[in-house]
């Protein structure tokens, strides 16, 4: 065998040991891998709050790659704030009230199907007619969450926040005159002790708007009885024609006369906490 002969067969020798290792190498670097993912599978799934912490940290970087990127961040987690409810999922009388109310005050369904949901649940557990609650935020506020009067009145219910602030405590405090919900439960209550002073509802709807010992209310008892008895004709099933809004979304709260105590939402307040 000449030289070269032997040359080329230890080159192929050489070639033929390295291609050996480098197999060796990837096949035990291939083998290490599947057991290394084999072991986090297994650890992930004996451990949940593992995988949880793992796709926390994961989603986190990805908003925050998106912040970066767009300029814009993400809230995945902000729909839970939202005061909505699917329309569809209503009791067929509530779906009926809240798509009517929403076609006559153009505010989407869904937002009034949480707030219809919620005037039913709590109507049950307080003895009020539901749609005397919906009605009095009708003519209160137009269903307008961030409405205010110059005097005062906040909310879809239009309470007096200043002088109920003791009634948001348990709401977290006076902002939450702008939480739907949270100024629907308040207005409530204010209502309850407004018809229990005035013994009818007609009376505590006076009291409610401050005029309880004026004659004149401005019209405000007849228009939110009007509204209720519309509400409970939709609930029950009976179509009626849609009506235009009041003029005006926010009755003025009537000022109380120097010689009357209990005409104001003021003066009904102090009374009902003393």
């Amino acid at each position: 065998m000449t030289a070269t002969q032997q040359f080329t067969k230890g080159l192929r020798i050489v070639a033929k040991d390295i291609a050996q290792g480098f197999f060796e190498i990837t096949h035990n670097g291939f083998a290490l891998l599947g057991l290394t993912v084999m072991f986090a599978i297994i650890t992930l799934t004996a451990r949940p709050e593992i995988r949880q912490a793992g796709e926390i940290q994961l989603m986190g970087w990805l908003q925050n790659r998106h912040v970066v990127t767009t300029g814009i961040a993400t809230e995945p987690d902000a729909v839970e704030r939202a005061t909505a409810a699917n329309p569809q999922a209503l009791p067929k009388q509530q779906a009926a009230v809240a798509f009517w109310l929403s076609k006559k005050y153009s505010v989407a369904p869904e937002p009034l199907s949480a707030l219809v949901a919620e005037a039913y649940e709590i109507g049950q557990r307080t003895k009020l007619d539901p749609t005397l609650i919906l009605a009095i935020m009708a003519i209160e506020s137009g269903f307008n969450p961030f409405a205010q009067s110059h005097v005062g009145a906040q909310g879809l219910m239009q309470v007096m926040t200043k002088v109920h602030s003791d009634k948001y405590e348990g709401f977290g405090g006076k902002l939450a005159a702008f939480d739907p919900v949270s100024n629907l439960r308040v207005g409530v209550k204010v209502l309850q002790e407004c018809i229990a002073r005035a013994g009818s509802v007609e009376g505590g709807l006076k009291y409610y708007v401050g005029a309880a010992n004026l004659e004149d209310d401005g019209g405000y008892t007849a228009k939110v009885m009007a509204e209720h008895a519309r509400l409970q004709s939709i609930a029950a099933g009976k179509p009626l024609p849609l009506m235009a809004p009041p003029a005006t979304s926010i009755p003025v709260k009537l000022p109380a006369p120097e010689t009357a105590q209990p005409a104001s939402t003021e003066n009904v307040a102090r009374l009902a906490n003393s």
